[in-house]
């Protein structure tokens, strides 16, 4: 894409985050790593009255594993108390799980995080349909108790609902201490700490981030009281015990978030070898119907677990109630308000 396109897709995607005229954006970026980003956003932000601004962060050594909520300006609160007095901060470096971030969301600051290739974010960019379908999803989730997962491979885990907020990500911001994340389409909330049992097999198909693959072999996880005591199966399985066990830290055990992807551009086969563009799989974590649960940190939601260790899986032909009401069936979404065509 060249660097007119790019900052096209940015000022669409900075109308709909509401910025206007005098607000004073700052675009974060490391190292080397997307300057073509920064250039694009300024651009875009300039062509509407925003006053725009470009902090650069040193580049970083390259670590082994994906250690979410650990970042460069944990060593910088006076780069913080800057990004704080922005009234939006585009995120080009994935600071979320961060107590940086945190805080500059606390402050009053909107977040936009933005790491994934420029071709990606052209055709997820976000609509007003999918907002409105995301924010259906949110109201019907944050007033529910109870989520009940099922599957045909064997999957039946419940989700007691009744400590933290539900999370709608629509790929714009424009509310105050809003975070989202650009390319999305999704809903999440967290089980009580101690309010997640049964089991979930993760089945062929279904898909392991940040390992970015396709599961070849099912992979049975035992979750009792809101912890995974049990990972079995074959390689597959023998993967994810190494990775997790590469942290080093039991909390990795936790369970995290929970819900379901909703953006019908959003394609779930882009993670074949030679297909996947690159940036961290937003793209699957969003396609249409598909449910997904997570291991690891809570910290985002308010809780308690800031492990660096997780893990995102989103899967294939769940079926996903709440309050015993069904919101998806077999993969589709059957809540005639949340429907949409997919392309």
């Amino acid at each position: 894409m060249d660097q007119f396109s790019f900052t096209e897709i940015c000022l669409h995607q900075l109308k709909m985050s509401g910025v206007h005229e005098g607000e004073k954006l700052v675009v974060l970026t490391q190292g080397s790593e997307r300057l073509d980003y920064a250039d694009a956003f300024m651009a875009a932000g300039q062509r509407l009255g925003a006053k725009m601004y470009h902090m650069r962060l040193p580049a970083v050594p390259p670590v082994g594993a994906w250690a979410v909520g650990q970042t460069g300006l944990a060593a910088m609160p006076d780069a913080v108390e800057a990004l704080k007095k922005a009234d939006m901060l585009i995120d080009c470096i994935f600071l979320l799980f961060s107590p940086e971030q945190m805080a500059i969301q606390a402050a009053g600051t909107r977040i936009l995080t933005a790491v994934e290739p420029p071709e990606l974010l052209a055709r997820m960019l976000p609509t007003k349909e999918i907002r409105e379908k995301v924010e259906i999803g949110g109201e019907l989730l944050s007033k529910a108790k109870v989520m009940r997962i099922t599957s045909p491979h064997g999957t039946d885990v419940t989700y007691k609902l009744n400590t933290y907020p539900t999370i709608t990500e629509y790929a714009c911001t424009d509310e105050a201490g809003r975070w989202d994340h650009w390319p999305s389409g999704f809903v999440f909330t967290g089980g009580d700490d101690d309010g997640v049992d049964g089991q979930i097999v993760v089945a062929q198909g279904d898909i392991l981030l940040p390992q970015n693959m396709y599961v070849r072999d099912p992979i049975t996880y035992t979750i009792e009281k809101g912890w995974v005591t049990d990972i079995r199966g074959g390689l597959d399985a023998d993967l994810v015990k190494s990775y997790m066990g590469a942290f080093n830290d039991p909390r990795g055990m936790g369970m995290s978030h929970v819900g379901w992807g909703m953006n019908p551009n959003a394609k779930w086969h882009g993670m074949v070898p030679g297909e996947f563009p690159g940036g961290m799989g937003m793209e699957p974590r969003s396609f249409y119907g598909n449910v997904m649960f997570s291991t690891g940190p809570n910290n985002e939601l308010g809780g308690p677990n800031d492990t660096p260790c997780h893990l995102d899986i989103p899967m294939r032909g769940c079926s996903l109630f709440l309050d015993d009401e069904p919101i998806v069936i077999d993969g589709d979404i059957v809540v005639k308000e949340m429907q949409m065509e997919r392309h």
